[in-house]
């Protein structure tokens, strides 16, 4: 065939990108049980975190089968659905069904004697979508740890939500009031004023994320307060 016609070109054409596409579906294919551990892993990593845990991804497994004493699927009142696993509950296409019909992961830890309680979030950004864990202390009411990552927020602005001096101003903090009222925890753009219980600083500059950060706490959290309230 003569390589300069405009069959050979064609043809040379379609063969490259065939071989191409089907040498990039091979390495997908191939990877893709290494990255699904590697989702798993870093799951695992940023649940423990929130108890203090910090480990390198590859120990992540044996801290969480370590500390994480249960995984439960709980329904809108509370109850658990034994028939759900809670670790492999999707919160992204969880938080498009109705709330009745949803499920609502939580996990609870032992350490140092010590029980505590870790709830998945997920939420809105100002681009895209926003998530992490949540941990109670025994009381089932005050954050003693908080992790947080984004997909796309701005960096140095929204993006600092995951950076540990934000994370670490959630410890402390109450979803409830002294009349056992659920008011969550807020960030206050300007700043949260000393003594507040229910609030943190907001992030300069990120106040989009920040308030995300809340409405995500807030939505996730009211699901679970039968749960928190009645066990």
């Amino acid at each position: 065939m003569d390589r300069n016609s405009n069959a050979y070109t064609f043809i040379f054409a379609i063969v490259t990108v065939v071989l191409v596409a089907a040498s990039l579906a091979y390495a997908a294919t191939s990877l893709k049980p290494l990255q699904d551990e590697n989702i798993k892993n870093e799951k695992m990593q940023n649940i423990v975190s929130t108890i203090g845990i910090d480990v390198p991804r590859s120990e992540a497994g044996e801290s969480f089968r370590q500390y994480i004493k249960q995984e439960l699927a709980l329904k809108g009142d509370g109850s658990v659905d034994e028939n759900v696993n809670a670790f492999n509950i999707d919160l992204k296409k969880e938080t498009k069904k109705p709330s009745e019909e949803q499920r609502f992961p939580i996990y609870v830890a032992e350490k140092d004697g010590n029980t505590f309680y870790i709830v998945p979030l997920y939420g809105a950004g100002l681009w895209d979508a926003i998530w992490g864990y949540l941990a109670l202390d025994a009381d089932k009411n005050t954050v003693i740890g908080a992790s947080f990552d984004h997909k796309s927020e701005t960096p140095g602005l929204g993006a600092e939500i995951n950076q540990s001096w934000f994370e670490d101003e959630f410890k402390g903090k109450t979803l409830f009031n002294e009349k056992g009222d659920f008011v969550s925890v807020k960030t206050v753009k300007g700043g949260a004023e000393v003594g507040d219980m229910h609030g943190v600083d907001g992030i300069s500059g990120g106040t989009i994320t920040s308030d995300g950060v809340s409405n995500m706490i807030q939505e996730r959290m009211q699901n679970y307060i039968p749960y928190l309230k009645n066990n």
